[in-house]
């Protein structure tokens, strides 16, 4: 660094200094690679009463608002017009303007306290130089607060992002709040209307074999249960047989404890032996005196009676005239065979052309009896012609039939034809 010497006689006669005075007025100071803080009288501007030279300072806008000033010089302007200076390598210098040039400020660097730094120029300026750099520091605290602004909110983003991700990760896993004990004790999801207790296990019934429905979902008038066989509708033919096959009635009743002459001491269900009592008596009302000679048979009898006629007639023509076991409606105990002591043909087809065959073809519906086997109708029952068979089905359904003209039990139910056995 130089000592500082005595130009006022240079200034007087150098041209440059009229020329240029910002510099005159600089050099007066200090010569012009001074850029200290020792020159006082640099720093502080003029004694008063002399006037500055307005060509010494920095040429402001028209406007002389801070605001202005800020906009026209600020640091991002001076960023984009580097000084003459700066671009020399030198700290500082004037324009041929003589506008202040100051070098890069990028926000970035601090004060260090060198008297050769960067505050040196603005120090030798004067008033204009130090608005300037309160422009320059205010807008570098604007770029520094919105720095700090920016970090903030980067902070705090990241931070909700955690959150989110945490607390969603949370829900994911857990479901509820609690933990993994909410999780355990969550109650799993059910349809609408479903229970959400858990019922009481209860044993699983076996399964028992039902029998293949042979007639239509809509029953007739009367008609309560086919498949039952303590049903006094149940229906049984070659195609349908009892269920199970060895099935025994439990409510039967001798006929001879009840009055009615049986040669063979038979029995009925009770309802079907309380109407043959009725029937019995009207008969002998008209001085026709019956005789039930078949009722019950048991699984066991059937077997020997239907194996007795195949020995004797073969299995075909046994199948034409006697049930198999399990397939007869006189194991029902609703079925009876009726036959008169005072008239021939007992059990055979001449007996519809007896007096008491033709009463009760014309008057056994009355009391619930229907003729089970009729003439001509062995497509459908599978059995030849039995005048002496009756079966009761209930006072209803026989008069229905009587009175629909059916003439078998398959026909009124709808059921289809069962002229042989399925094998």
């Amino acid at each position: 660094m130089s000592c500082p010497r005595d130009d006022s006689t240079e200034n007087d006669s150098d041209p440059s200094a009229t020329a240029n005075p910002t510099h005159a007025d600089r050099a007066s100071g200090a010569p012009s690679g001074f850029d200290g803080f020792g020159d006082v009288s640099a720093m502080i501007g003029p004694p008063p009463g002399d006037a500055p030279d307005p060509s010494s300072a920095v040429e402001r806008p028209e406007s002389s608002s801070a605001d202005a000033w800020d906009e026209s010089h600020s640091v991002d302007a001076w960023d984009e017009a580097p000084s003459a200076a700066a671009t020399d390598g030198t700290s500082s210098g004037s324009a041929a303007d003589g506008t202040l040039l100051d070098e890069e400020d990028t926000g970035d660097e601090e004060d260090t306290g060198d008297e050769d730094g960067p505050l040196a120029p603005l120090a030798a300026s004067g008033p204009a130089a130090a608005a300037a750099s309160r422009s320059a520091a205010r807008a570098t605290d604007r770029r520094t607060r919105r720095r700090r602004k920016s970090i903030v909110w980067i902070a705090v983003g990241a931070v909700a992002a955690l959150l989110i991700a945490a607390g969603c990760g949370y829900v994911a896993l857990f479901g509820l709040p609690g933990g993994l004990a909410a999780a355990s004790e969550a109650p799993t999801a059910t349809a609408p209307g479903t229970p959400t207790g858990t019922p009481t296990p209860t044993s699983t019934p076996t399964p028992t074999e039902t029998p293949t429905p042979t007639a239509t979902s809509t029953l007739p008038a009367g008609v309560t249960d086919i498949t039952d066989p303590d049903s006094v509708t149940v229906l049984v033919n070659k195609l349908t047989p009892l269920q199970p096959q060895d099935y025994a009635p439990s409510d039967l009743v001798r006929l001879a404890d009840i009055g009615l002459l049986s040669s063979n001491d038979h029995s009925l269900r009770a309802p079907a032996a309380d109407a043959l009592k009725v029937l019995f008596a009207a008969a002998a009302a008209e001085g026709i005196t019956l005789d039930g000679q078949s009722g019950y048979r048991s699984y066991e009898t059937q077997t020997s009676l239907y194996n007795g006629y195949v020995a004797d007639m073969g299995q075909a023509a046994a199948d034409a005239t006697s049930a198999r076991p399990g397939y007869s409606e006189h194991q029902t105990g609703l079925a009876i065979d009726i036959s008169s002591p005072d008239e021939p043909c007992a059990l055979e087809g001449c007996f519809s052309g007896t007096r008491a065959g033709q009463w009760l073809a014309a008057h056994a519906w009355e009391y619930g009896f229907i003729l089970r086997f009729g003439d001509g109708q062995t497509g459908v029952t599978g059995y030849e012609f039995e005048p002496w068979h009756f079966r009761y089905v209930g006072v209803e359904v026989s008069t229905a039939m009587h009175d629909g003209g059916f003439v078998t039990y398959e026909e009124y139910l709808g059921a289809p034809a069962a002229p042989d056995y399925a094998s």
